[in-house]
């Protein structure tokens, strides 16, 4: 088959490797859409991603497909259905998983860290960690699910109550799905703050209230004339070291500030303690999608989370390195590999 294997920093191979053979409990998937991810470009760029990486590897942990074959003991699943899968596999035995923090698992399998991904016509994935897709869910769709998926448990971290006023820091597929589950979550008004023309009016197309550029626009004077006096939840999700000490700026008196967005593992940030302890600030972090997954899919077969507006572009593997390679590609929008 072929595979875009990863061998380390910018060196990024298309490669004819043997079709994986699936275990007793394994689900061997036919790639058919697997989403490009932030994860993977640090990974590219040599940095540490969510998980740690031992090249070579195939890398893609967004992705959907066909079942191609199953294990002999695979009950839950038969060939020719439509799947995706939850790419974080817990090991259920070390003290983390025993407490009901799985996420933290010691011992993770993580399809496209640890072990081999999506970026390939087949990958074989444990049974307890592929989902069916929905009727109304197509094989790009399914393949967001698990960004959706962390988006979720990063917004039921935030605590959002009905009535209360939200600002988005960023406008990437992240950012856009955390205006939207805002919404859902009952905000009564969402702000994003985005540069690029084009992300500012999806945003708009998606719920934002106001889209606010940051680069130009007084962002304090825009939220008071749009009526956001008191931002009770604010949402970092460009994951830069700025954006990071705008959101504790920003954030009103006992809100909650999210730092969603992934960073470079050596960034830092200056915050004043007085400021957090003035305002009684709650700082916060997301890490992956514990138990999400399901909840993530059933929102997207119901059509009342968009997470094909942010899809720009459709690559083959030959064209995976592009772009992973250029900002400039992904300051359009997500793209998808379509591997066959």
């Amino acid at each position: 088959m072929k595979s875009a294997v990863f061998y380390g920093k910018h060196d990024l191979r298309i490669e004819e490797t043997p079709i994986p053979q699936p275990g007793e409990r394994d689900v061997l998937i036919q790639v058919k859409a697997c989403g490009v991810c932030g994860t993977d470009v640090h990974i590219y760029e040599g940095d540490k991603g969510a998980a740690e990486v031992t090249p070579p590897t195939i890398l893609g942990h967004e992705f959907s497909g066909v079942v191609a074959a199953v294990g002999g003991k695979v009950k839950k699943f038969r060939p020719g259905e439509r799947v995706c899968i939850d790419p974080n596999c817990y090991c259920g035995a070390c003290d983390f998983c025993r407490e009901g923090e799985v996420h933290f698992c010691e011992n993770m399998i993580g399809y496209g860290t640890t072990v081999n991904g999506g970026f390939a016509e087949y990958c074989a994935v444990k049974e307890s960690q592929v989902y069916r897709l929905g009727d109304h869910t197509s094989f790009e769709q399914g393949a967001m699910a698990e960004p959706a998926a962390c988006c979720l448990h990063g917004i039921d971290l935030c605590g959002i109550r009905p009535g209360q006023q939200v600002v988005v820091i960023g406008g990437g597929m992240i950012g856009l799905l955390m205006v939207q589950l805002s919404r859902l979550a009952g905000a009564s008004k969402v702000a994003l703050l985005e540069p690029v023309e084009k992300k500012k009016e999806m945003g708009k197309a998606l719920g934002a209230d106001v889209c606010i550029d940051p680069l130009s626009e007084d962002v304090e004077r825009r939220l008071g004339e749009a009526g956001m006096t008191w931002i009770r939840t604010v949402i970092e999700c460009a994951g830069l070291p700025a954006t990071m000490e705008q959101a504790v700026g920003i954030a009103g008196k006992k809100a909650t500030v999210m730092f969603f967005g992934l960073t470079k593992p050596d960034a830092s940030i200056s915050v004043r303690p007085f400021e957090i302890f003035r305002k009684e600030l709650a700082l916060k972090a997301s890490y992956i999608n514990p138990a999400t997954q399901q909840r993530a899919l059933q929102l997207i077969d119901s059509g009342r989370l968009d997470v094909e507006s942010m899809v720009c572009g459709r690559v083959g593997l030959e064209g995976l390195e592009a772009v992973l390679r250029e900002p400039k590609l992904r300051a359009e929008g997500k793209y998808i590999v379509v591997p066959d």
